[in-house]
């Protein structure tokens, strides 16, 4: 590659980085068309771009960008206004500026692209009177009236070129760095300009004055013959205004400390790390079987060595979100125009680092949310007027760290999704049957949207409504080992929520054995691990379900037998529960016992094996073994539900000798209270805005039945619950239902009827001390019936003379 070559390629470098922040400034100047730091900044890369292009001979280039810089100086002056279609035809530009810059980088030249429709527009608006625009603004000259202006503008868009390519040079090989090749082209260049002008910002100042050494000495060389050739107090003054310069684009500095690496020698490197940590851990399972204490202190040695080049790479491959996140505002900007929504973007947390590689996975899911949230969610203004909210929708993002995963919220505060409306689509599309639908809490109903070719859009759109993008979201972050959620309330607005692993690479995981099997379930989802032994008594059945009590809280529990077919536990005795997070929800998963911790590099498995929906790769360990890894949320799935806790225990005897079980919930401020579990149908957790009031009645529409509702701490004088989530207890009998509402529930214990104490008021029938604290029995028929006066005549059946009859008839018969 010769050094023009060189010089095209940082040209088309450098202009994509710009032109992506212009898309942010130009959106960003439409709301504050007065910031005049955006203006100039704007204008500024605009006016580098052109003058390198004409530099460069790309005419078609250098022409688009001289009439859209005429339109910039305009604003810049004052001599119009920011509006919507100034903004439209910049933005144009910028589009067609980028297309242009794609052709340059895969041909070499502009092609055959026509920009002329663009330059029209934008023209137009130059000469449309009523933007302001009375008087030509300075550089509207023909790009090639003025060649001094061309080149020196050339040189100030090289300058910061070529700094970054000798840095490059610098930080490889420091004593190669005055050889650079470009540096004879700019110098001829520089020659061209007047000397003064040149001399306000040398390239080898910018580029040495990190370092302390003499290498700057020898690199005036490359400008002295045009430094010769002024005056001296003409080349004074620009040396003063040098800080100026310095202070008009404070961004550049960056680019002094930093280089240009090709991504596919940072996705090398990780390899050879990958596989360097592999080695790690053979080396040091093998100093851990030999007594030899120096190979012990040279596994620890190359262990110390492997662990910091691992990170040392690993924060090479390091990325903000906001590389993803800057586009998103011109985004948002077109697809709300399109459609006619007032759209305000808020971004928190743009800082969040992510892997390289996981950034990319996500460009695509975070686009369809992003485009579903405006199209679907966010309404009209009109409509949003009408139903009480501020006519511009409010579309968030927010990205934080949390657990060893990054979480990426998309909100809205739109119309929400009504699972009524996606129960009746997946029938209808013939995904679910009516009976399905019936035994879906609201929850689950919000996860029918992920399935292929699920929609809810009334027509299909250039903007979404083909039933492919939730699908893809899904199957996107289920790829790199994430997760998706959904939460929705209708009126109210729609939070999506990914969580993705920090990096695709290398990994954290605990290697535990199964049914002489071993499987690695990554850390990202492991919570905590439990002992199991003969004096353990926390494990309980809810109907035939076995839970864990845990601190107080439920926990389900699913053995790897059972999920993997290799036959049921006949012991608990010696067995291991590792404590996972996956969907949202907590679970305990049964092992046989746990081997150890190692980092492990994930590697593709076969399709055969996939199929299987199990695993999410397999490993090599340091014995050698290879060990297939565990897909947390897909054995979470395969296992049980956790999108709510749903315990089935209506068919449950319930009774155990002389004792019966007790459902423990929590009331008002900390109070406990115990009810009989065999009288309860479910336990559910939903948002408190599933609640309404009809006729002065608390009600819920639940399992599509309009459902009465008690709030216990009310009905026994402890106020009223006021939470954004809640625990109900759905009671059911015949064709009747009712649920009481309780803050949390705590626990199951056994209680017998010879420990209970009398205790006197409404509603109670006594109480027990449940792990030292008095907890009091509720009169469950009492709340019942408070919601439901009718709810026990179920019990009651008046038989008419025909049933009689049949009656005494078949009892003769028999």
């Amino acid at each position: 590659m010769d050094a023009m070559d060189e010089i095209v390629r940082e040209f088309v470098v450098e202009s994509y980085e710009n032109l992506d922040q212009l898309d942010q400034d130009l959106v960003a100047l439409e709301g504050d068309s007065s910031s005049r730091a955006l203006l100039s900044s704007v204008f500024r890369t605009i006016h580098t771009i052109k003058g390198t292009s004409g530099f460069l001979a790309f005419n078609n280039l250098e022409s688009l960008t001289h009439v859209g810089e005429n339109l910039l100086a305009e604003l810049r002056d004052g001599k119009r206004t920011m509006t919507a279609r100034t903004a439209d035809v910049l933005l144009k530009m910028v589009d067609a500026v980028r297309e242009l810059l794609a052709t340059i980088e895969a041909t070499g030249n502009e092609g055959s692209i026509d920009t002329t429709a663009v330059t029209a527009e934008i023209q137009s608006v130059l000469d449309d009177p009523t933007g302001g625009a009375a008087a030509e603004a300075e550089p509207a000259d023909a790009p090639t009236g003025d060649a001094d202006d061309v080149i020196e503008s050339a040189i100030a868009a090289l300058h910061d070129d070529e700094d970054a390519h000798d840095d490059e040079d610098e930080e490889l090989a420091v004593e190669e760095t005055t050889d650079a090749e470009p540096e004879p082209v700019v110098a001829e260049a520089r020659a061209v300009k007047r000397t003064p002008k040149i001399g306000r910002k040398p390239v080898v100042q910018a580029r040495t004055a990190p370092e302390p050494g003499p290498e700057p000495e020898p690199a005036p060389a490359a400008v002295a013959p045009a430094a010769a050739a002024a005056p001296a107090p003409a080349a004074a003054a620009p040396a003063a205004a040098a800080p100026k310069a310095a202070d008009e684009a404070p961004v550049r500095s960056a680019a002094e400390q930093s280089i240009r690496v090709d991504v596919e020698v940072l996705d090398a490197l990780m390899r050879h790390v990958g596989e360097l940590v592999l080695a790690r851990n053979a080396m040091t399972n093998l100093a851990a079987d030999m007594d030899d204490p120096a190979l012990v202190r040279a596994s620890q040695r190359l262990s110390l060595i492997a662990t910091e080049l691992q990170q040392g790479v690993m924060k090479t491959r390091m990325q903000p979100i906001d590389h993803v996140w800057n586009k998103v505002p011109r985004m948002v900007r077109d697809i709300s125009s399109a459609l006619g929504r007032k759209v305000r973007l808020d971004m928190v947390g743009k800082e969040t680092e992510l892997d390289r590689g996981v950034l990319e996975a996500i460009k695509d899911p975070l686009t369809h949310l992003i485009r579903n949230a405006i199209d679907h969610g966010i309404e009209t203004p009109a409509d949003r007027v009408k139903a009480g909210k501020d006519e511009q929708g409010v579309l968030g993002l927010r990205a934080y760290h949390q657990g060893g995963q990054v979480v990426i919220e998309i909100s809205d505060d739109g119309k929400g999704i009504d699972p009524e409306i996606v129960s009746a689509k997946a029938v209808e599309k013939g995904l679910k049957t009516a009976g399905q639908i019936e035994n879906m809490s609201p929850q689950d109903i919000l996860q029918l949207l992920f399935l292929p070719g699920f929609s809810t859009a009334d027509k299909v759109t250039n903007v979404s409504g083909r039933g492919v993008g939730m699908d893809v979201v899904k199957t996107k972050i289920d790829s790199i080992g994430g997760v998706v959620d959904v939460q929705s309330t209708p009126g109210s607005g729609t939070t999506w929520r990914l969580r993705i692993p920090l990096t695709l690479a290398i990994m954290p995981a605990l290697t535990v054995e199964c049914a002489s099997e071993t499987f690695a379930i990554p850390q990202v989802n492991l919570l905590e691990l439990l002992a199991i032994d003969d004096k353990l008594t926390g494990i309980d059945h809810v109907g035939e379900a076995p839970v864990y009590r845990l601190r107080g809280q439920l926990l389900p529990l699913v053995d790897l037998r059972d999920v993997l077919g290799r036959g049921r536990r006949e012991s608990l005795t010696g067995a291991v529960i590792t404590v996972l997070q996956a969907d949202g929800g907590r679970f305990g998963l049964l092992v046989d016992k746990v081997r150890n911790t190692e980092e492990i590099v994930a590697k593709p498995i076969a399709a055969a094996i996939k199929g299987i929906g199990l695993y999410a790769g397999a490993t090599l360990l340091g014995d050698g073994s290879v060990t297939l890894i565990l897909d947390v949320p897909a054995v979470a799935r395969r296992a049980l539900d956790l999108q709510e806790t749903t315990i089935d225990a209506g068919h449950d005897n319930a009774q155990r000798g002389d004792t019966e079980q007790m459902l423990v919930v929590s009331i008002g401020e900390g109070r406990q209270i115990a009810m009989p579990l065999g009288a309860v149908t479910r336990l559910e957790r939903l948002p408190a805005d599933v609640l309404e009031t009809v006729g002065g009645a608390t009600v819920m529409l639940y399992r599509d039945r309009i459902t009465p509702v008690v709030d216990l701490a009310q009905m026994l004088g402890s106020g009223a619950t006021f939470r954004e989530e809640l625990a109900f207890v759905i009671c059911t009998r015949g064709d009747r239902t009712v649920a009481l509402i309780a803050n949390e529930v705590v626990d199951i214990v056994d209680s017998r009827a010879e420990e209970r104490s009398e205790v006197s008021g409404y509603g109670l029938l006594g109480s027990i001390v449940v792990k030292d604290r008095v907890t009091e029995l509720l009169d469950l028929e009492a709340a019942v019936t408070a919601a439901d006066a009718s709810f026990y005549e179920a019990d009651e059946h008046v038989f008419n003379d025909a049933e009689v009859a049949e009656l005494i008839g078949a009892g003769k018969g028999a």
